[in-house]
């Protein structure tokens, strides 16, 4: 069965399968690789891996179940899922902010005239864990931002040590974070996705 590729933005080729090989039998089978955004219908299949990635580190969610619903309902437009087969695998969830710095609100609030997009979590399934999967959905997600015109940059807090992954990702440091959670502090990220005007025009977008 032709396969698609995992690889950021790369089209898989269109493979000729004979009259009565197994590709052509199976049309009808789920997709090999899947990236869309996110429904209400997929809040459960988030909150469970989101609750098995962070709860034995941090203690907490980024998002209870209740708000992953509240986010996936008014702006699932900010939302990616990697699917393999159907199953989810690794997701983002995000919403718009109207200010320089994120503040307690920004944890429960989608402010629709924002241009900074919040990334409130990014989690990826343990049993794909360490593949690289949460670098390549988040990339897929910054390219998928510059389609957006009003998105201006993507802004998160983090953990230290989770510092490093996010400058791989482009992200710089804005220093520390107004934001607390219980005894949890945070370095607030951001990476301009404005200025892309060529790549809007010649992406599709």
């Amino acid at each position: 069965m032709p396969v698609l590729s995992t690889s950021p933005f790369l089209k898989p080729a269109r493979l000729r399968c004979p009259q009565n090989s197994p590709g052509r039998q199976r049309r009808h089978t789920l997709p090999a690789s899947e990236f869309r955004c996110l429904s209400p219908e997929d809040a459960i299949s988030v909150f469970e891996i989101e609750r098995e990635a962070f709860i034995s580190v941090s203690g907490d969610c980024p998002l209870h179940l209740d708000e992953i619903r509240h986010f996936l309902t008014l702006c699932p437009e900010l939302s990616l899922g990697w699917f393999e087969e159907g199953r989810l695998v690794a997701f983002i969830i995000g919403s718009l902010w109207d200010q320089d710095r994120l503040s307690q609100a920004a944890l429960t609030l989608h402010k629709p005239r924002g241009t900074a997009v919040h990334i409130h979590v990014l989690a990826v399934h343990r049993t794909f864990r360490q593949q690289g999967k949460g670098s390549i959905l988040m990339w897929r997600y910054l390219q998928y931002l510059r389609c957006l015109p009003f998105a201006r940059r993507a802004v998160l807090m983090c953990e230290d040590f989770l510092v490093p992954f996010y400058e791989k990702c482009g992200f710089k440091a804005l220093g520390p974070c107004q934001v607390t959670v219980g005894a949890l502090a945070f370095t607030e990220m951001q990476h301009a996705v404005r200025g892309h005007a060529f790549m809007r025009r010649n992406s599709g977008c």
